[in-house]
């Protein structure tokens, strides 16, 4: 028997849908338990944020795992923040997709754009960004990719460096621009909750 195809799998997963402040948000309760929540940015269709949650060993809800938007910072007590804090000027890496690729920005990356180079691993199926300072060194795979089980193409990986920020672009392959144009038809037919309407009244 065929496996599912990832597209068959969002279909079949339990969906909900919630307008709020000029985005979509979609919940996704797969079969197996896992949890995954998306934003969309109402006016552009483009993908806000995008978070993984499964059980723990105990059965309950474990944390939520961000795969593209803001890093979640560590909710820590008062107290806790002031003696554990992570420096400012750490490299900060985080996902932020546009229409048409797939983007990642690192921020607190001082050095001239002569200094990086971005490459495909086939093999580990990854992109690995390397400093030729040996200041900075991070290995990084495209979910999105595996979970199509397409190949990565080197041709398709570009990056540029402004502001302290080195950001990475990878171009999305027809293959998932066609995927992601037919989810959006279906996640638009899913009835959402206004938030602020009180109880969910249809409109």
């Amino acid at each position: 028997m065929a496996v599912p195809s990832w597209l068959d799998r969002l279909r079949a997963a339990s969906k909900t849908a919630l307008v709020q402040d000029g985005k979509r948000k979609i919940h996704y309760l797969f079969e197996d338990g896992k949890e995954m929540a998306e934003e969309y940015n109402m006016k552009t269709g483009q993908l806000v944020s995008r978070k993984w949650r499964e059980k723990n060993t105990l059965g309950g809800s474990g944390k939520w795992q961000v795969e593209v938007g803001e890093p979640t910072s560590p909710l820590l007590g008062a107290l806790e923040s002031e003696l554990i804090k992570e420096s400012s000027s750490n490299p900060v890496f985080m996902r932020k997709d546009t229409l048409s690729s797939f983007q990642w920005r690192i921020r607190n990356l001082p050095y001239p754009k002569e200094v990086y180079s971005v490459s495909v691993e086939e093999e580990q199926r990854c992109c690995v960004v390397r400093t030729t300072n040996k200041k900075y060194y991070k290995k990084f795979s495209i979910p999105d990719l595996d979970r199509y089980q397409l190949p990565l193409d080197a041709a398709a990986l570009s990056f540029t460096h402004a502001n302290n920020t080195l950001i990475i672009t990878y171009q999305k392959p027809k293959e998932i621009l066609a995927a992601e144009e037919q989810l959006q038809k279906e996640l638009k037919k899913i009835k959402a909750a206004n938030n602020g309407d009180g109880d969910c009244k249809t409109q």
